[in-house]
């Protein structure tokens, strides 16, 4: 799935929503369009003044003159060369420049979609938006739009001159031009469904390589390795193929296009030769056609090859808004002053939420945690305790009920701000390619090392690393590959609590460190959740046996509440399994 629920838009509007970011490098885009406009009638100049030279200089023996048109021939070669050059930087630039932004605002997008978004959404697809999609959408701005115009004006401008030397050897060069104009449609539209499957094709590929090479160590585990490989083969062969379809149309078209040009030469050579002997073509005419037919079928060649660019990009340009068009975009809130604190009662009153739809998998939750305790919540894997730390933190938006922290809905909090004030460590821990420092700060510069020494030394992991090399400094592989699962965990504890969180969560967050890290690094997580609201999820029950407040779910709804002490006095049924089969 892609994601996206945005029907498919015309070219036209496509391009009318591409040219916002075209503002910010208007006078590039000016510039441009200027010397396209100078450029036109250039290309019709060095034809006309070789006429010229030969009737009016040449034929005359008038060696003069002829110095003299030759300079300026040579000028006009001169001005050319560098009009080219010019804008040639000119439309790569702003190109350039226009993908800068546009790769910096879908990332930013990308950053602020829901969580949602991203559960029905491929990384490869995305990787493909962001990278494959904006590169080939570069060529819009600086091989198509303004070089179709520059073209469109080159052949305008060698017709009127060719009018203007002969009318009749124009209307012999323009008899096959029928022929032309249908082999460039043609053209055109096969290339366009081509250029289509390449996109869809790269972007399985993508999907593919991303999911396999990060789920690497399964495929090794269960001996997949062939089948894999089978599979990829299968996806690198439809992708070959749609861009050996791509390349047979224009091993086609050209070769076309030179046929075209070809007889349309021989009918003009054929027909001027006997102009020239009857009176009624100049030899200087009969010179200067076959360039003038030159100037013109080229235009015409890379019409219809630009016209497939702006095609492709369009395609491009259409599969990047969609991702702008997502509706999934999280809401903010600034209700709230953001200096705020989340001090204050969390209450869940008559919750329901549900990943998809008409499948619920929270149901009429309600509770109420105050301020300053701790929340336990154990359940069997898949009861909901996890979907009720997403919906605290709004990655997901409930269905229907009341959340509030300190009587207020989380609604009305800035998101940004409410993320900041909720600290959570995860079972599953997360860090990036970069330093230890970089990933505890996650690059707020509002967090010094010696913030971050601080909060390490609390939680006694300080120690461990300083016994890497280079310390904070130490540099952490893709997903902390060169650290152990239980370091990693001890890292998601510091950089949960750097941020001096208002409520903390650990989502089976000791699961990954034996029993004697877990130990050494209890009195201090006891320490900082005093006079901390918590909520904690676990499976053993070292870690919930100080709870305030103890919560069991079964199947998305609330078996029992209450103390510890409470429930076991009630001898719960479910309790009673939980505490024989997984935490003791």
């Amino acid at each position: 799935m892609t994601g996206s629920s945005t029907n498919k838009i015309s070219g036209y509007q496509t391009l009318k929503r591409l040219f916002r970011f075209v503002k910010p490098h208007r006078t590039l885009f000016y510039l441009a369009g200027v010397l396209a406009v100078l450029q036109a009638p250039l290309s019709a100049l060095t034809p006309y003044l070789t006429n010229v030279m030969v009737d009016d200089y040449i034929m005359k023996s008038d060696l003069h003159g002829l110095k003299k048109i030759a300079l300026i021939f040579l000028a006009v070669l001169l001005l050319t060369t560098i009009m080219r050059y010019a804008f040639m930087i000119l439309t790569n630039l702003l190109g350039q420049n226009i993908i800068l932004d546009m790769r910096k605002a879908v990332f930013a997008h990308l950053l602020r979609l829901r969580m949602s978004y991203f559960d029905q959404t491929p990384v490869g697809t995305n990787t493909t938006r962001t990278i494959n999609d904006l590169e080939t959408l570069n060529s819009v701005f600086s091989e198509g739009l303004i070089t179709i115009v520059a073209d469109i004006l080159a052949l305008i401008s060698v017709l009127l001159v060719m009018l203007f030397t002969s009318v009749k050897l124009t209307i012999i060069c323009l008899i096959s031009f029928p022929f032309l104009l249908l082999a460039s449609y043609l053209f055109k539209e096969k290339v366009k469904s081509s250029f289509q499957r390449v996109r869809q094709e790269v972007t399985k590929m993508n999907t593919f390589l991303q999911e396999h090479i990060s789920g690497m160590k399964i495929v090794q585990i269960f001996n997949a390795q062939a089948n894999t490989e089978m599979k990829f083969k299968e996806i690198n062969r439809e992708y070959t193929q749609a861009n050996l379809d791509g390349i047979f149309y224009y091993a086609v078209f050209f070769p076309v296009v030179e046929i075209i040009s070809a007889a349309s030469l021989g009918l003009m050579v054929w027909w001027g030769a006997q102009g020239v002997l009857s009176g009624t073509v100049t030899v200087g005419q009969l010179v200067a056609f076959p360039m003038f037919l030159s100037r013109l079928f080229q235009p015409v060649r890379m019409l219809a090859d630009k016209f497939n660019t702006l095609q492709m990009g369009l395609v491009a340009g259409e599969r990047v808004l969609q991702i702008f068009d997502n509706p999934q975009r999280e809401s903010k809130s600034t209700q709230i002053d953001h200096k705020e604190s989340l001090h204050g009662d969390v209450v869940f009153s008559h919750v329901n939420f549900s990943y998809q739809k008409d499948k619920p998998v929270l149901k009429d939750i309600s509770f109420t945690l105050p301020h300053g305790k701790n929340l336990a919540i154990i359940g069997k894997t898949g009861s909901g305790k996890t979907s009720i730390i997403n919906l605290i933190n709004r990655l997901y938006e409930k269905d229907s009920g009341e959340i509030l922290i300190n009587s207020t809905p989380i609604e009305n909090y800035d998101l940004s701000h409410l993320r900041k004030r909720i600290g959570i460590v995860l079972q599953d821990v997360f860090l990036f390619n970069g330093t230890i420092y970089e990933n505890l700060s996650m690059h707020d510069p509002e967090i010094s090392l010696l913030k971050v020494e601080e909060c390490a030394k609390k939680l006694g992991v300080h120690t461990f690393i300083e016994e890497l090399p280079g310390a904070y400094n130490f540099q952490i592989s893709e997903r902390g590959v060169n650290l152990s699962v239980g370091q990693r965990q001890l890292l998601s504890f510091v950089r949960a609590m750097v941020f001096d969180p208002d409520i903390l969560v650990l989502d089976e967050a000791t699961s990954s460190i034996d029993n004697r890290t877990e130990a050494t690094i209890q009195s201090a997580i006891e320490q900082l959740l005093a006079n901390r609201t918590s909520i904690t999820i676990a499976h053993r029950l070292s870690t919930i046996q100080n709870a305030d407040l103890l919560l069991v779910l079964e199947n998305g709804e609330i078996k029992e509440i209450g103390s510890i002490a409470e429930l076991s006095q009630r001898k719960g049924s479910y309790l009673y399994h939980l505490e024989r089969s997984r935490l003791n």
